[in-house]
């Protein structure tokens, strides 16, 4: 599996990479990382982090005695490089899965669904319904969205290798949001199953807070 850890602090207005914060003591990325370990024994994990936090991540391991096997490979200027990058160290047919390495929150059950999803169909994607009230923006109008039909889209995106080596031979395009946006260009359909809802992504202050109360 291929973990996406190139975010910054931006968003959070921090200087520290936001998936080196820490909850409950422990960096984002640490969590995210023993999720899948703790499910899944002997997956192989390929995390992606910019050449730049190299040697912080490694005193981080070594400070907080991280064990969790995994190879590095160094990020793109898009995640579509990233993962790129991350698909060139897989040498096997298998199971691809791509995660976010700030959604520390997934469930066992998710991962596990994923995998074998993606086993019958080549493709499994985690989505949460909308409840809120949706409506589409384009200048000065609005119009609204029938919210029954959206689904927010989360991580794991679970792919068949062939699948997803075969997308990521395309040229890169902005439209390419998220690993089923290049796998749907490619000309594959998209297989969506229940995520669970505290799967969250950790990009701004709030979900870190959520994020630390779900955890703690």
């Amino acid at each position: 599996m291929i973990i996406v850890a190139g975010g910054s602090g931006r968003r959070m207005q921090s200087e520290i990479p936001k998936q080196f914060l820490e909850i409950s003591g422990i960096p984002i990325l640490m969590h995210t990382m023993r999720v899948f370990h703790e499910t899944i024994s002997d997956i192989n994990i390929i995390l992606v982090i910019p050449e730049t936090h190299t040697q912080q991540w490694t005193v981080l391991c070594r400070d907080h005695a991280f064990k969790v096997p995994h190879q590095i490979t160094f990020g793109g200027q898009t995640r579509f490089n990233s993962v790129k990058n991350g698909l060139d160290l897989i040498r096997e047919q298998s199971l691809v899965a791509v995660h976010d390495g700030v959604r520390p929150l997934v469930s066992q059950d998710v991962i596990h669904n994923a995998f074998h999803i993606a086993e019958k169909f080549g493709t499994a994607i985690p989505a949460i319904p909308v409840n809120e009230s949706i409506r589409i923006k384009e200048n000065d109008n609005s119009k609204s969205l029938n919210r029954k039909l959206i689904r927010i889209i989360q991580t794991p995106q679970t792919f068949k290798y062939s699948i997803l080596q075969k997308a990521y031979e395309q040229p890169y395009d902005d439209s390419f949001t998220d690993d089923a946006t290049v796998v749907e260009s490619y000309g594959q359909k998209i297989h969506l199953f229940e995520g669970n809802i505290e799967n969250i992504k950790i990009t701004r202050k709030i979900d870190l807070k959520i994020a630390e109360a779900l955890i703690g």
